[in-house]
């Protein structure tokens, strides 16, 4: 367990200012979707409690979706019998459904606009194929300079492949980048690059923990 969310401990002449901040997409920028929700799903599909999860998201089905070799409307139609559908017009609806009650968090998205012309803004997120029209779906792709998307790119985090691919398209250095993720071994693959990270619980300790941390870089960089 980290001692603080934040990568500190640098000296403040080794910091330098920050000019991007990368996102990750699930729970981050969306919501994380309250356990109740899931424990509906399960009740209306037959499934025995927690088991709706797993059946999804520990599926070759989703590895492969995350990697491109399936779109994600295969991945639904893959694991649909799993989950208790019988036909393809049932996934489809349920499909649908599951989508519907995906959301934004509030918080961080206000805190995307206050970054946005300040500093270059990107989406890193193990997805499958088609995270950019989501985004464009929710009205937030002009947001942001670069979505590295897995589904699309064949690499999922915490490869480091991936975040050089991000910094890359950014045209910064690690050290001039602050990563931003609820898995705690994404942020530390990211620390171990030299990319800032900040491990994600809600929209409240985020705008603390990342204001102090530009803070602290715009104040070095003055001296």
């Amino acid at each position: 367990m980290c001692q603080s969310r934040t990568n500190g401990g640098k000296r403040l002449e080794e910091i330098t200012r920050i000019k991007a901040v990368i996102f990750d997409f699930g729970r981050v920028i969306s919501s994380q979707k309250p356990e109740s929700l899931f424990r509906t799903y399960e009740d209306d599909l037959g499934l025995a409690p927690e088991t709706i999860n797993p059946i999804m998201f520990e599926s070759q089905a989703w590895r492969d979706a995350l990697i491109g070799r399936s779109s994600a409307r295969e991945f639904w139609y893959r694991i649909g019998p799993a989950l208790g559908l019988v036909s393809r017009d049932k996934i489809d609806d349920f499909r649908e459904r599951y989508h519907a009650d995906e959301s934004i968090d509030r918080g961080v998205l206000s805190l995307i606009r206050q970054l946005h012309g300040r500093y270059k803004l990107a989406v890193l997120s193990n997805s499958p194929p088609g995270l950019a029209q989501w985004l464009s779906d929710w009205g937030i792709l002009d947001l942001f300079n670069v979505v590295y998307c897995s589904g699309d790119e064949g690499m999922v985090k915490p490869q480091p492949a991936v975040y050089n691919s991000t910094l890359r398209r950014l045209g910064i250095s690690p050290h001039e980048a602050v990563f931003i993720d609820d898995t705690i071994g994404h942020v530390k693959a990211a620390n171990s690059l030299g990319i800032n990270g900040i491990w994600f619980a809600n929209a409240k300790q985020l705008r603390r923990e990342l204001d102090a941390l530009l803070t602290l870089k715009k104040d070095s960089h003055a001296k």
